[in-house]
Formats: C-alpha cells, structure tokens, sequence
C-alpha cells in the first residue's frame, strides 16, 4: 500500500495541479476580456462626461449671475423698508422735539 501511496500520489497531484493551473489561466484570460470591456465603457464615459463640462459650464455661470441678482434685489428691498422705518423714526423724533421746544416755552413764560 505505501509503495502504491508513493508511486502513484505524486502523478495525481501533478495532474489536479495541471488542471488547476488551466482553470487559472482560463479564469485569467476572461478577467482580461472583461477588463478591456470595462475600459472601452470608462472611455465612452469619460468622452460624455467632457462634452457635457461646457453646459455645466454654462449653468454654472448662469447660477452665479442669478445669485448676485438676487443679492442686489434682497439688498435694495432692505434698503428701501429700513429707509421707511427710518422716516418714520426721523418724523417721530421731530415731533417730540417740537413738543419739548413748544412746552419749554410754556414754561419759560
């Protein structure tokens, strides 16, 4: 029996390593097609993505210029409702000083 185990085991393990080493290559030449069909696909996409960068160009532009638009308006429209309160306040304060002037000289008679 042991004389079987050392004649025969070494030529069945060379062949399942043969084999293995097919099934090895095999596995290898398939990840390299598939490797160049993943390449093609990142290119293509790549190639879309780089026409596409003028028109995010554009709307990029285009969001900046609204942006600084709005800011304006917001401002303005600030401006304008803070001048309001401001007349309001001015014409208040005029008038108590008006009433103190006119009472001070109630007084002072």
């Amino acid at each position: 029996m042991l004389s079987f185990l050392n004649s025969y085991l070494p030529i069945i393990i060379y062949i399942l390593l043969c084999i293995l080493i097919v099934i090895l290559i095999v596995i290898c030449v398939k990840v390299l097609r598939t490797m160049n069909k993943v390449e093609g696909i990142v290119d293509d996409v790549d190639d879309k993505v780089k026409s596409l960068n003028g028109v995010f160009n554009i709307v990029d532009s285009i969001t900046d210029k609204l942006s600084a638009l709005t800011e304006v308006v917001s401002d303005s429209i600030i401006l304008f409702i803070k001048g309001l309160f401001q007349k309001r306040n001015l014409k208040k304060k005029e008038k108590l000083r008006k009433e103190r002037e006119e009472d001070e000289e109630g007084n002072e008679e």
